[in-house]
């Protein structure tokens, strides 16, 4: 059932397929000659390919011994004082080093102001550092506390190269033998380059396009078009409910992807005609909004928020 989506039937299974920078990609080949990694943090916002490098690593590039965690499903102390620590205090079967991914390290629990979970899981990485080494994905690098971060090296996997996703989703469309109209070139390249670096989206949108055997790509949601009219709706002082309303009924055209809406909104602010201050008051408050977007479980009751406080100024 997983092979009818491309990005599960298309998921790198070695480095070669994997998009990365020439720096990173550089770096982790080095490691199929030692036979050893460091403890590893990467970075970057979902579909990127954090995961996928995770898994590479232990079932390609070492074959070793490996558990998985997704740290966003299982995020409480007892997590690591049982699970992680059982698998860590012994020696795999091989001699080989073994290797615990903790995917969304950055999902760990977050109990009273302090990180218990991340503060257990610091103290494993001390104890065992002679059997075990660590692999954390996070979205966030803020939310993974100081004592992880001095202990890992970290890689920021957020720019790819452009040019190497758009081949990479070519290279899918012709192992799918899906034809694509002249028409619908550009069409492609611009969905790309609209959803990067997101290529496990971009994949997937492709799918959609695809199911007739063609590649017809429909009118795309144009966030920044839609944030431009958030803003006009906010500068006639449209009621604040009429203003909720309006957004919540419209979310097919920013993809309910409220993060990219307050990205595009933050363009339609800074491109105005607006007064020099109102624009930098305008500029902030909406790059708070970013900040705290990251913490929140409501998306939308955050996003609403921001849109509120520019109520005050514009």
């Amino acid at each position: 059932m997983f092979n009818d989506l491309l990005v599960e039937r298309y998921r790198p299974q070695i480095l070669d397929e994997l998009v990365l920078s020439p720096e990173n990609k550089k770096y982790f080949q080095s490691l199929q000659n030692k036979k050893e990694i460091p403890n590893l943090l990467f970075i970057g916002l979902p579909g990127i390919g954090k995961t996928s490098l995770a898994k590479i690593i232990v079932k390609d590039i070492l074959k070793c011994q490996y558990l998985y965690i997704n740290a966003s499903d299982e995020s409480g102390i007892d997590v690591i004082r049982n699970k992680i620590k059982s698998f860590a205090q012994t020696r795999s079967i091989d001699g080989k080093i073994k290797i615990c991914i903790l995917d969304e390290a950055d999902g760990l629990s977050n109990i009273g102001g302090q990180s218990n979970a991340q503060s257990a899981l610091r103290n494993l990485m001390e104890e065992y550092s002679g059997t075990t080494r660590w692999i954390l994905t996070a979205n966030y690098k803020h939310k993974i506390i100081p004592a992880l971060q001095s202990r890992c090296q970290d890689f920021d996997l957020g720019t790819p190269p452009i040019n190497e996703c758009i081949k990479r989703c070519i290279e899918i469309l012709k192992l799918e033998k899906i034809k694509v109209a002249e028409s619908e070139k550009g069409k492609l390249i611009e969905l790309i380059r609209g959803q990067y670096p997101d290529l496990r989206k971009t994949i997937n949108t492709l799918q959609k396009c695809t199911i007739s055997g063609e590649l017809h790509i429909t009118e795309q949601a144009d966030n920044k078009d839609f944030a431009v009219k958030v803003l006009q709706k906010i500068r006639s002082k449209i009621d604040i409910t009429d203003l909720r309303r309006y957004t919540i009924s419209n979310e097919l055209s920013f993809e309910n992807d409220y993060h990219s809406l307050l990205r595009g909104l933050f363009d339609a602010v800074f491109e105005s005609d607006l007064d020099i201050e109102k624009k930098r008051m305008a500029m902030i408050v909406i790059a708070e909004g970013l900040y705290q977007h990251a913490f929140v479980m409501d998306k939308e009751i955050s996003c609403y928020s921001c849109l509120l406080k520019l109520y005050d100024f514009l």
